[in-house]
């Protein structure tokens, strides 16, 4: 009767440490739109986005990666359509959230195809608005106010928020891509200093690199549009953000990283 209590006891107690270790295993989440997931992030129509191929980079046995991007949502969409709910619902201490938006930011605030713009800048300006999409009155604000939100959603949850700049298009003047140093890469990074989250200028770093291959070499990962890249566009893309963030030595994550 002892030993039958003892291994009760034995296999009561293993099942509380496998349960545990499983409800803390951390979890990384990328969000964005189609540059970081592009449709069902199985490359169809030749367009991959960066964050598809994050995961290689990490021992998922340890570290659960979840995209959550999807193409054609801006960082007012993501929000408005649940999907940011879904995740910040989720989050817990330890976690990381990557974020990347601006592609899609800067449609109208109430057309009747879209209807996912913001208003331009990180003031605290906002619109009041109907929504043909959704029919609903709503109001609209900056694209730094929506930026804030998930990094405050993030921190208040004991996660850690990474901010990214968009990645540049394919567009280029005298041998130099075009970037949005005026716009949402510069507001990318100061919503981002500003909140005290860690930044990745993607749309500064991926067009220097861009460059240094030259426009004829870097076409080719841009076969439908100036905008999606290919499988080896997306890779590289993916290898650059990981480059940084062993750069960012981002605590805590550095254990999850394959050697």
């Amino acid at each position: 009767m002892k030993n039958y209590f003892g291994l009760l006891l034995c296999s009561f107690l293993m099942a509380s440490s496998f349960s545990i270790f499983i409800r803390e295993k951390k979890s990384f989440y990328i969000i964005g739109d189609s540059t970081v997931r592009n449709g069902d992030g199985t490359g169809k129509s030749q367009q991959w986005g960066w964050g598809s191929f994050i995961a290689d980079y990490f021992d998922t046995s340890k570290l659960s990666v979840q995209n959550h991007a999807i193409g054609g949502r801006s960082s007012r969409t993501f929000i408005t359509e649940g999907r940011w709910e879904r995740i910040s619902s989720k989050l817990k201490k330890g976690d990381f959230v990557i974020m990347q938006f601006g592609h899609n930011d800067a449609g109208p605030l109430d057309d009747t195809a879209r209807a996912r713009g913001t208003i331009r800048g990180i003031g605290e300006d906002s619109a009041k608005t109907y929504n043909p999409i959704r029919k609903i009155n709503e109001t609209v604000y900056t694209f730094g106010w929506y930026m804030r939100k998930y990094i405050r959603d993030t921190k208040q949850a004991g996660a850690i928020p990474i901010v990214c700049s968009p990645i540049p298009r394919n567009d280029w003047k005298n041998g130099k891509v075009l970037r949005s140093t005026e716009s949402y890469a510069k507001w990318a990074r100061e919503v981002a200093l500003a909140e005290g989250a860690l930044f990745i200028d993607l749309n500064d770093i991926i067009a220097a690199r861009y460059e240094g291959m030259g426009a004829d070499k870097v076409r080719p990962f841009f076969p439908v549009d100036h905008t999606h890249t290919n499988l080896d566009g997306a890779k590289l893309n993916a290898s650059i953000v990981m480059e940084n963030l062993v750069k960012l030595k981002v605590p805590k994550l550095q254990k999850y990283v394959k050697k």
